[in-house]
């Protein structure tokens, strides 16, 4: 898998390879409806960035940085199509997180997620992040808050 930057023609893919995993397993807040209409003013104008993961020229896989405070980013809007879920393109793509992460200069990175995601809880505890005190998630099934300083 390649993974790439941001281009206006991957708008529409970082919407729909959201949605899948959030209808599967949620509903689509209004946050998440907030970031996904509008990527671009809500992300990257304010300092984030986004990226895909291609296989053989097709999308497969998207997360995004939300710029929080100083040396910390949120890692959000992580996810893999269902029809690549398992073949570890989560891992790679985790991998990527924690190098740009460090390449841009943050010094920590947090995310929220749902116990009930139990392979990406998983995922996220075997790449050393930690469950840490959850009273600010703006997700309402965000009931585990990690972090991983790098």
């Amino acid at each position: 898998m390649e993974i790439c930057a941001y281009t206006a023609a991957f708008r529409s893919s970082f919407k729909t390879l959201n949605e899948e995993w959030l209808k599967k397993y949620f509903t689509i807040e209004p946050y998440d409806a907030l970031l996904l209409e509008n990527c671009e003013s809500e992300i990257i104008n304010k300092g984030g960035h986004i990226f895909f993961g291609i296989d053989n020229n097709e999308l497969i896989a998207t997360y995004a940085f939300l710029p929080t405070t100083n040396k910390c980013v949120e890692l959000g809007k992580m996810a893999v199509t269902e029809t690549h879920q398992g073949k570890g393109y989560g891992q790679q793509l985790l991998k990527h997180v924690l190098e740009t992460a460090r390449t841009l200069g943050y010094t920590e990175i947090l995310l929220y997620s749902n116990r009930i995601l139990q392979n990406s809880i998983h995922l996220y505890k075997k790449y050393g992040f930690k469950e840490v005190s959850n009273i600010d998630s703006p997700y309402k099934r965000g009931d585990i808050k990690m972090l991983i300083k790098l």
